[in-house]
């Protein structure tokens, strides 16, 4: 179901830019999501969305967003993709992400996108424009298998579709990497995944990589990630509980092994495992001209 309202605000201010990609101003156009992804956190009750997979769109985020920022007397980063994919399929109809893209262009904004769609290409031309001031894109990729990917992450871009979008972004310049999150204990904690992804990461010009081993479980997203394992993977909920219990951090197997052959290929490869943000680009201007 989708249902269409109109919102009281768009951004939401943090006193310091988060320890999330620098990210200063939220944005959420869209509540729910149409991904289906199995392991979602956003399921949980803390984020009071009833049925995560019925869509609301807040049909005046344009005009939102553009009376909101001539308010505002600080730039910082817009991030938008922490609660709901800004690209999930109905932004094909409504565009809001589209349009307002085009106002943080206009208003001269920086912008961090987190995504799981390639529909972000669709986009690049206002992406490049925006990218003058600063633009990065986190598109998150938990595994390397196509057939997994279906599985986990039903109705998004299979991931050859995801690295295939990194390298197009790459090419013209956007700084885009990887959110490798989150990496599912017992389904997707293999070195063979890992590498594989690293090595994709790098054939197609990511500058990044930010991982996170392991995954969390809380009421309604863990009933629903159980009920999925029990569907898809038979006799793998048993796994869970035994290991985990009602714990809400549940860490990847071998995580620190994990981490060391991570780190060990992205300094192979030379990419970052940091998060990239405007704040560090600017620091990096000032720092040329001292040198």
């Amino acid at each position: 179901m989708v249902r269409e309202v109109n919102a009281k605000s768009i951004l939401i201010t943090y006193k310091n830019p988060s320890a999330w990609f620098g990210v200063k101003y939220g944005m959420n156009i869209y509540r729910g999501c149409q991904h289906g992804c199995i392991y979602c956190d956003s399921r949980s009750e803390c984020y009071q969305i009833d049925k995560f997979e019925d869509i609301i769109v807040k049909k005046n985020a344009v005009e939102l967003l553009k009376k909101e920022l001539s308010r505002k007397r600080i730039k910082g980063t817009i991030g938008t993709g922490a609660m709901s994919d800004p690209y999930i399929p109905i932004e094909n109809q409504y565009k809001l992400t589209q349009k307002t893209l085009q106002v943080i262009a206009d208003n001269r904004y920086p912008v961090h996108i987190t995504t799981k769609s390639n529909l972000i290409l669709r986009d690049i031309d206002i992406l490049q424009e925006i990218s003058n001031i600063y633009a990065s894109v986190a598109i998150t990729i938990t595994t390397a298998d196509n057939l997994l990917a279906q599985k986990i992450e039903p109705a998004a871009p299979v991931s050859s579709d995801r690295f295939r979008a990194i390298g197009i972004l790459s090419t013209l310049g956007i700084n885009v990497g990887i959110t490798m999150m989150p990496i599912l204990p017992f389904i997707e904690d293999s070195e063979k995944n890992i590498i594989e992804i690293i090595k994709k990461a790098n054939e197609y010009g990511a500058k990044f990589i930010y991982p996170s081993f392991g995954m969390t479980l809380r009421d309604r997203q863990r009933d629903y990630y159980y009920s999925k394992l029990d569907e898809i993977f038979p006799g793998m909920r048993n796994k869970y509980e035994k290991k985990f219990g009602n714990f809400y951090g549940c860490k990847a197997n071998n995580m620190n092994k994990l981490k060391n052959i991570f780190d060990e290929a992205c300094g192979k490869y030379g990419i970052s495992t940091k998060m990239p943000s405007y704040k560090k680009k600017i620091s990096d201007v000032q720092l040329s001209f001292l040198k």
